[in-house]
């Protein structure tokens, strides 16, 4: 699968063949950027894959494990989620999300809690239970993964946080406007 219309283009190079960098060299170029596409896309694929794992290793669904594992994750960074941010990183609406989170509870894998002064401002917790089990089946991936990391200098990975930054805010943008009903608006004949 290539990236899309104009994937083509950006092979022969955005001036034709030769490209503006001389013989082949907007080819090399977008082949680069095909590779990078590509690898992302696997990434997340592979990442996909991960939490589909997770998921069958714990008994869950699918989308609960991928919520437990968003719950999870923002506990680590310190920034634990309320129910309507867990439904937006999941894209459920709240009311499916409200029946998803009765799961993970009655499941005994997560807890609600009121932390806020706002006492209607509710926050998702993972229960002590689960935690050793998230840990046990994801520590090889977070070791694997800081080894993978530390073959780079810091800037790269500041030049990396950057790239991927850039990629997201151009996805969000393209989710919250062309593609906020579904998919872009089809052009009038």
């Amino acid at each position: 699968m290539t990236n899309g219309p104009g994937a083509d283009r950006r092979r022969r190079g955005a001036d034709g063949p030769g490209g503006a960098d001389g013989p082949g060299g907007g080819d090399r170029e977008a082949v680069r950027v095909d590779h990078v596409m590509d690898g992302l896309r696997a990434f997340g694929a592979n990442y996909t894959e991960f939490t589909r794992r997770f998921a069958a290793w714990l008994g869950l669904h699918s989308t609960d494990a991928a919520a437990l594992v968003e719950i999870l994750y923002a506990e680590d960074q310190g920034t634990p989620l309320s129910p309507a941010r867990l439904s937006e990183r999941v894209s459920l609406s709240s009311g499916a999300t409200a029946i998803l989170l009765k799961r993970l509870e009655q499941a005994g894998h997560i807890v609600r809690t009121r932390e806020s002064t706002d006492r209607r401002v509710v926050t998702l917790r993972s229960s002590p239970a689960i935690r050793p089990r998230a840990m046990a089946f994801f520590g090889p991936y977070s070791e694997r993964m800081a080894e993978a990391m530390q073959a780079y200098s810091p800037q790269e990975i500041q030049r990396f946080e950057q790239f991927l930054g850039t990629l997201r805010s151009t996805m969000d943008g393209l989710l919250a406007n062309e593609y906020e009903n579904g998919g872009p608006t089809p052009s009038a004949p």
